[in-house]
């Protein structure tokens, strides 16, 4: 399947790796020695379900001539090709994406013969209900101004005018990225625009840490870009904690995760967040995402860009003490 958007042409290693050692021990056990546990089989691409049906059915696809991805995304699945927003986010464009099951009850069917599946639904488990947020605020002048290069820039790489090693589309998106979350990330000397993301969070932040003070509740800001590097160069996560102590929040309440490079050092901080000790703790999705238990005061979640999986979002969903529960979501514009 060429030409399709979210399927990878290249196979990575640890994969191949992990494909060979399902095998070898297939050929041990009869194919009953692999357990796989997970609660998000399919969190990002639809092609999750066939890699997970190859690692541990791979007798069963083959015998039924679907050893091949095209062979089962063709009995199995439909591509759909949409209107979407350009990476540039000035125009709009027609994409082709794998997107859609048909044959769902045969799949199903096929799928339960090695899976054990247990929805929300059937646990019952005692999860807090989730306030969702969406906060949309409006670019700046000069990030209007940026979006409007981003547009000019892409056309010249569509059109061959640039040579790749000086501009291209993956770099264009990025500086997009940056430009939704602070214009100060592509240039320090821009104006701190008062109704930008990183304001609007920390005053959402200061509201929830304020009401929570009796509680000592506590919170998650999740931010992918602009970590902390310790340079002195401008970064959104220093930029947030000295705001928040401006407004009264003890430093020594907010804490970087990335600041806590052991393990032993992550348990220590998770339980002090835990606790209640450090009531707002900044991380980026790899280093705060799967994992992290800190949720027994856990009041909000804000996410100050649009994390890359839908599984990412609603980390705060989990069994734990507190009741009410807010999460401030980024679906890609410029918001909170």
């Amino acid at each position: 399947m060429r030409n399709v958007a979210g399927i990878s042409q290249t196979d990575a290693q640890k994969s191949s790796d992990m494909f060979m050692k399902c095998r070898y021990m297939d050929e041990l056990t009869g194919g009953r020695g692999i357990t796989f546990a997970t609660g998000t089989p399919v969190s990002n691409s639809m092609t999750e379900l066939y890699t997970i049906m190859r690692y541990l059915q791979y007798d069963t696809l083959m015998r039924m001539g679907m050893g091949h991805f095209d062979s089962w995304a063709a009995t199995f699945g439909e591509t759909v090709t949409a209107i979407e927003l350009s990476p540039e986010g000035t125009g709009y464009r027609a994409k082709t994406r794998f997107a859609r099951f048909f044959n769902l009850p045969e799949l199903i069917s096929i799928f339960k013969e090695a899976a054990d599946i247990q929805t929300s639904d059937m646990l019952n488990l005692p999860v807090p209900e989730a306030e969702f947020i969406n906060e949309v605020l409006k670019p700046s002048e000069e990030q209007q101004e940026m979006v409007s290069a981003f547009s000019e820039r892409a056309e010249e790489v569509r059109a061959g005018l640039v040579n790749p090693t000086v501009d291209n589309m993956l770099k264009i998106t990025n500086d997009g990225r940056k430009c939704a979350l602070d214009q100060r990330l592509l240039n320090e000397l821009l104006p701190d625009a008062e109704k930008s993301k990183v304001n609007t969070c920390v005053e959402n932040a200061f509201q929830v840490w304020d009401e929570g003070k009796a509680d000592r509740t506590t919170q998650l800001i999740f931010c992918d870009l602009s970590t902390p590097k310790g340079d002195g160069t401008f970064n959104v996560y220093d930029d947030v904690r000295n705001k928040l102590v401006a407004r009264g929040i003890p430093k020594e309440e907010i804490a970087f995760i990335h600041e806590y490079n052991t393990e032993t050092k992550k348990a220590d901080l998770f339980a002090k967040v835990r606790a209640g000790q450090v009531r707002i703790l900044m991380g980026s999705t790899p280093k705060l995402g799967a994992g992290t238990n800190v949720q027994d005061r856990l009041i909000a979640l804000h996410h100050l860009d649009c994390p890359w999986k839908p599984s990412d979002v609603g980390r705060i969903l989990r069994t734990f003490k507190i009741k009410k529960n807010v999460e401030v979501t980024d679906n890609g514009k410029i918001i909170i």
